[in-house]
């Protein structure tokens, strides 16, 4: 189903739920992303909390426009996550701006979703906030072993190069930000803010919408927890 959507106007946040029943049907879903995170609201008994276990390998992707923004699709989806015991396999890279999530009362110039979906069609997302610098970050810097050929829509690398070093987190269920917001979604966040060459950013500019962020959502009664590392 093609439905057109965006972030303002008649098309906007608030009305996405009016545009079609598979709309309407996915913000049923009372626990909605994203919403601010703070330690304050966070469990502080880890001790049965089950950690997330990574598994990325360098492979090919394809970088398309759609839905507002960027996305970088996995030709194999190789890379994986495990939680719970249940793998997740990478199906999306794509990214918002301003960040969508909001941590310690501070918004970041741009978020990072990576997607991943396990054999029941159930999703899993990591969230990575970045500042953007002129100098020295992430992509384009310190990774010999990239490709990124965009005249052609191609580009190799392990997706491990949008995490950051530091791996302590939140965790916590909510919904995908962009409609159909369903869910759950189990949600992890990373608490340490990288920084993005704005270079890279810059050559998606024309085809990113802008202002391409979900408003915060409504805590309720939900668990939060955060994970050290």
């Amino acid at each position: 189903m093609d439905v057109e959507w965006g972030y303002s106007g008649e098309r906007g946040p608030a009305n996405w739920h009016t545009l079609c029943d598979w709309f309407a049907e996915g913000a049923k879903f009372p626990l909605q992303s994203p919403i601010a995170l703070t330690q304050s609201i966070c469990q502080t008994d880890n001790s049965t909390y089950q950690a997330l276990s990574i598994h990325y390998q360098k492979e090919l992707f394809t970088e398309k426009e759609f839905k507002n923004t960027i996305h970088f699709v996995p030709f194999d989806t190789k890379s994986f996550v495990v939680f719970n015991k249940i793998e997740y396999h990478l199906t999306d890279i794509h990214f918002h701006m301003p960040s969508e999530h909001v941590i310690e009362n501070q918004r970041q110039p741009l978020e990072f979703h990576l997607v991943h979906m396990n054999a029941a069609g159930e999703n899993l997302v990591l969230g990575v906030l970045f500042d953007l610098t002129e100098d020295e970050g992430k992509i384009f810097n310190n990774q010999p072993d990239t490709i990124w050929d965009f005249a052609n829509h191609l580009q190799e690398f392990n997706p491990v190069i949008f995490l950051p070093e530091k791996r302590s987190h939140y965790h916590y269920v909510g919904s995908l930000t962009t409609p159909p917001t369903k869910g759950p979604i189990n949600w992890f966040v990373f608490d340490t803010i990288g920084k993005m060459k704005l270079d890279f950013i810059d050559l998606f500019r024309e085809d990113v919408a802008e202002n391409n962020s979900r408003p915060l959502q409504e805590l309720k009664e939900r668990q939060v927890d955060y994970y050290g590392g």
